[in-house]
């Protein structure tokens, strides 16, 4: 069924307390995981996956995982920059054009790669 058209997600980031303060009924205990999903409209798999990796390495597993994005996306995406984050933008893609180097392929060849990935997602 999914989530009905034009609303927002309710997907928001918790700390790894307020995770742990929402499995903590359920590792006493008190209630189910799937009757907790169902009161605070979380998946009840979330919970128990939370609650595996609490069991497991502690409440420092809870913490957010921050993934790495593209670093170029902050500049480029702006109209101006000043001179400092001129030279920031110009630094990080000097050294991603050295990575590219060190690893074997040029510009072009990255480019072609990029290109055929992306006829590929599109043919999909």
């Amino acid at each position: 069924m999914g989530r009905p058209k034009g609303s927002k997600s309710t997907n928001t980031y918790r700390t790894a307390q307020e995770k742990y303060d929402i499995i903590k009924p359920i590792i006493d205990g008190e209630i189910s995981a799937t009757q907790l999903g169902i009161n605070l409209g979380i998946n009840s798999g979330t919970l128990i996956k939370w609650i595996h990796l609490y069991q497991e390495v502690g409440i420092e597993a809870l913490e957010n995982k921050r993934k790495p994005g593209n670093p170029l996306a902050k500049y480029s995406r702006r109209k101006e920059l000043s001179y400092t984050e001129q030279l920031e933008y110009e630094n990080m893609k000097l050294r991603i054009e050295n990575e590219r180097l060190k690893k074997g392929y040029t510009q072009e060849e990255a480019d072609q790669a990029k290109q055929k990935k992306s006829n590929k997602k599109n043919s999909q």
